[in-house]
């Protein structure tokens, strides 16, 4: 199994900095992908960030400038920088990793960290 441990999120007003931290533990021997989502309330969980083992970056394009994912795979984490906060980003941001498992890819979330951001 796989364990996530997320930090990171909190109170930040409009304009604001957050960097949110997902460490992975457990039977990690094969990350493919680490990355982040967010769900607001009413909304459906969106994808916000992704990142592959290659380095292969994908964001959604809401967060798109404003936002940088990056992970050490040494460490088994995965990060977000979130810059220029909106108040629309307000959501749980939830931390997501894709592990190679018997040949097949298995994912695991993590709890979910609270990003508000006040106008």
């Amino acid at each position: 199994q796989v364990q996530l441990v997320e930090s990171g999120g909190g109170l930040v007003q409009a304009g604001g900095s957050l960097r949110l931290s997902c460490a992975a533990s457990g039977s990690c021997f094969r990350i493919l992908v680490m990355g982040w989502y967010r769900q607001a309330p009413g909304k459906q969980r969106e994808l916000v960030a992704s990142i592959t083992t290659g380095g292969t970056i994908n964001y959604a394009d809401s967060v798109k400038g404003r936002y940088t994912i990056s992970r050490d795979n040494a460490k088994n984490t995965v990060y977000l920088q979130m810059n220029s906060l909106k108040p629309e980003d307000t959501a749980v941001y939830y931390c997501k990793v894709v592990v190679l498992r018997n040949f097949l890819p298995n994912d695991y979330w993590g709890q979910g960290t609270q990003v508000t951001v006040s106008s």
